[in-house]
């Protein structure tokens, strides 16, 4: 057993100070958590409070500084999640949790937002209401799902499985960013490549070139003016690129820019399925956590309307949430708009008659991750082998511009 010192506010508020006896940290809080205390400072009996503080600087220097104004990243809020889920299984209060996350967070914009939240709790707000003051870390998913689990008396719970989603999300992206590694890799390098032949190499000879331009071939008078062009240009080039982004971000972020856009992806020649299984399985998947979490059905279609990230999708689910809202099931609407599948229209009636909707949306989701897992692996593999073949004519352009004229003087000398 070790004794520990702390700090802690009861329920009316007032601040007490003793030590407590307990096998380890976590143990500690819980036993402070049963007497309806809420500790503020937790420390070893032994060290105490000063003592402990060099670690406290040391932990702050070596993590904070690299990290200093460092955003939130997702893979921490899913781990965030997880071990809440575990705290509050282990019967430890809201509060005490937060805090003892937030002391061994090493990101500080993360332990800052958690000592916020703690001490939102602490002063009378629920967990979800607490969590909605941060909406760029939990989104409307995250607190919604918290609020069920809040008025189910099951929150553990409900973050178990809302850690189980996150993870499941963040191992899809984790795999899509893998196989795009490699074209993004190969497009890079001839990049520089290009850029390298153009800016180092072939000034050299263009000097020998310019003094002879009436005879040269046509390859090689492009290429001349390509790197005349590049040379007396390059000043406002760079703004124009700059400036062409930012509108194109522009347009984007715009409500019309962003739907069309929305709308573009869908329609892709290749990619366009991918992006379409990807919304599918994440509709299918929130949906069905929402649901076995307990949240009905209106509510949850709501939550997935404002987060399946597609905003044609989005009205698409805003309709059927209509139409299900006057009684109809929700295969029939889904049947009727004509956007999913037959097949997966099928495994939502079967779910719906069978009492077991949440089940069949979860084997839904899995269906179109592998979808899309597929033809993610099968576009990948076509992409890499035709950047490799632009990179390669770029290149073998510029090498045939070089040498058809030393051909050509060669010719002429000999």
């Amino acid at each position: 057993m070790t004794s520990f010192r702390y700090q802690a506010l009861e329920d009316s508020g007032r601040t007490v100070n003793g030590v407590i006896e307990a096998e380890d940290r976590k143990s500690a809080l819980r036993l402070l958590g049963d007497k309806g205390l809420f500790p503020s400072d937790l420390a070893i009996a032994g060290n105490g409070t000063n003592a402990s503080a060099p670690a406290d600087v040391k932990r702050e220097s070596t993590g904070g500084g690299i990290r200093i104004g460092a955003a939130v990243k997702r893979k921490e809020i899913t781990a965030f999640t997880r071990e809440m889920a575990t705290l509050l299984r282990a019967a430890i209060p809201i509060p005490a949790a937060l805090e003892s996350l937030g002391e061994e967070e090493e990101n500080p914009a993360l332990r800052e937002m958690l000592k916020q939240i703690a001490d939102s709790v602490k002063h009378g707000a629920s967990f979800s209401s607490a969590l909605e003051e941060h909406p760029k870390a939990f989104g409307k998913l995250y607190a919604s799902m918290v609020r069920v689990g809040e008025e189910a008396g099951a929150l553990d719970k409900v973050l178990t499985d809302l850690a189980d989603l996150l993870e499941h999300e963040d191992e899809v992206r984790s795999e899509v960013s893998a196989a795009i590694a490699y074209p993004t890799f190969v497009l890079g390098f001839g990049f520089v490549t290009v850029i390298i032949l153009l800016t180092v190499v072939l000034p050299k000879l263009f000097v020998m070139f310019e003094e002879m331009t009436d005879i040269l071939p046509l390859p090689t008078r492009i290429l001349l003016w390509v790197n005349g062009f590049l040379s007396s240009s390059w000043w406002w080039l760079i703004p124009a690129i700059i400036g062409g982004i930012y509108g194109v971000a522009q347009y984007l972020k715009s409500p019309g820019g962003a739907e069309n856009w929305d709308k573009w992806k869908l329609k892709f020649p290749v990619m366009g399925s991918v992006f379409y299984a990807a919304a599918l399985s994440r509709f299918a998947r929130t949906l069905g956590t929402l649901l076995q979490a307990g949240v009905s059905l209106l509510p949850a279609l709501k939550i997935v309307e404002d987060t399946i990230g597609n905003r044609v999708l989005s009205r698409v689910i805003a309709q059927v949430s209509e139409e299900t809202r006057g009684g109809d099931s929700l295969a029939a609407p889904l049947r009727k708009l004509q956007v999913f599948p037959r097949t997966v229209i099928q495994m939502i009636n079967v779910g719906e008659d069978t009492g077991k909707l949440d089940d069949m949306l979860l084997q839904v989701a899995q269906i179109e991750e592998r979808r899309m897992r597929t033809h993610t692996k099968t576009l990948i593999s076509l992409l890499a082998p035709a950047l490799i073949l632009v990179v390669g004519a770029l290149v073998g352009f510029i090498v045939i511009a070089l040498l058809m004229p030393i051909f050509k003087m060669s010719q002429a000398m000999s």
